[in-house]
């Protein structure tokens, strides 16, 4: 990442990037982040990071958006009730086999209309899902048999304990987490574009935290450095 100073940004692009991804990487708040920047002798407010969100967020998420997704067969859906505003809203997503989240919608019912606008978002993005598992509920039935795409694609409903919907059940946590750590959402579209990025990021490097040998985590890891610095100069 270079040092150049993007438009009407006084702080260099790898200052941005770093804080940026320190806020979406770990369970960290908008002040955490400002005390970790100024032991580095940073001087960062936490309004500048909440404005660099606003700027960044939207274009780093579609910048690290799966390129290929054709390899994508099976998806795991499950929705979440968080509170936004102290108003309830759902938070529905999908994951593929390997735990990788395909797509988020944060909406205000889990109805079949609902089901209907996440499951037209998703298939517009993975439209080579042969395989779709949810859970019980009804919405999810009713909407696929309303919605012609769906009609080629296997529904399989799994109880909420199994295996396979365990998966997706899994990837709420780090959401949790998040919303502990912010003393629960504000907004809705900020929270919306705070947890695409989020899932994004926690795609970038599912491969950095897991059993395998040292010297391919670091690997990894690196990998995954390089491509988030890449997206960040690409949003720049």
């Amino acid at each position: 990442m270079t040092d150049r100073t993007p438009y009407r940004h006084r702080f260099p692009l790898s200052i941005i990037g770093y804080a940026l991804w320190l806020y979406h990487r770990f369970p960290l708040s908008q002040r955490d982040v400002p005390e970790l920047l100024h032991e580095r002798g940073v001087q960062v407010s936490h309004e500048t990071l909440r404005q660099w969100n606003i700027k960044f967020a939207p274009l780093l998420t579609e910048e690290l958006r799966p390129r290929d997704t054709r390899r994508v067969s099976r998806g795991h859906l499950d929705e979440v009730c968080v509170k936004v505003g102290g108003v309830k809203h759902w938070l529905w997503r999908a994951v593929d086999e390997l735990g990788n989240v395909l797509d988020i919608l944060l909406q205000g019912h889990r109805d079949t209309e609902a089901a209907k606008t996440f499951f037209v978002r998703l298939l517009g993005e993975h439209d080579v899902l042969e395989v779709i598992h949810t859970d019980k509920l009804w919405s999810d039935g009713a909407a696929r048999r309303e919605l012609p795409v769906l009609h080629g694609v296997k529904h399989v409903q799994v109880v909420a304990t199994a295996r396979w919907n365990n998966i997706v059940e899994q990837s709420h946590r780090p959401t949790r987490q998040q919303e502990r750590v912010q003393l629960g959402f504000k907004r809705r579209q900020r929270t919306q574009e705070l947890l695409d990025l989020h899932a994004r990021i926690l795609n970038l490097h599912r491969q950095t935290r897991t059993t395998i040998p040292a010297t391919l985590r670091r690997r990894n890891q690196t990998a995954a450095l390089l491509r988030w610095r890449e997206a960040m100069q690409q949003a720049a």
